[in-house]
């Protein structure tokens, strides 16, 4: 896979994995595209108005995946990195269906009603 075919999410059992760097206290709650880090990882960069106290920016980066790909909520369980910026989620469902969707909203292209 190159560089730039390259993305934050790959399938899993039932569903897919996706790595994400949170923005907590972001001004906003909104996907910003696909990011590449210095050490080579690629992420999924969200940023939420949540501040990184007691979960609350958890459940917002959760709840701004599902709103913007058109899961439930109760479909995304954060796997790893609770308490770091990089976080790992994993969605449940279709994995066709759930990357066609992520590559959609990584290019911009959904339509969020975020405030």
């Amino acid at each position: 896979m190159s560089a730039s075919s390259a993305r934050p999410w790959q399938a899993a059992a039932g569903g897919l994995t996706l790595t994400v760097r949170a923005t907590p206290k972001g001004g906003r709650d909104a996907i910003d595209g696909i990011e590449h880090l210095a050490d080579g990882q690629i992420v999924l960069k969200i940023r939420v108005r949540a501040a990184p106290a007691d979960g609350e920016a958890n459940t917002a980066l959760a709840a701004v995946i599902a709103k913007s790909i058109g899961i439930a909520r109760s479909s995304i369980t954060l796997v790893r990195g609770a308490s770091s910026r990089i976080k790992v989620f994993r969605l449940a469902g279709d994995p066709g269906t759930l990357a066609a969707a992520l590559e959609l909203v990584a290019r911009g292209d959904h339509h969020s009603k975020n405030g």
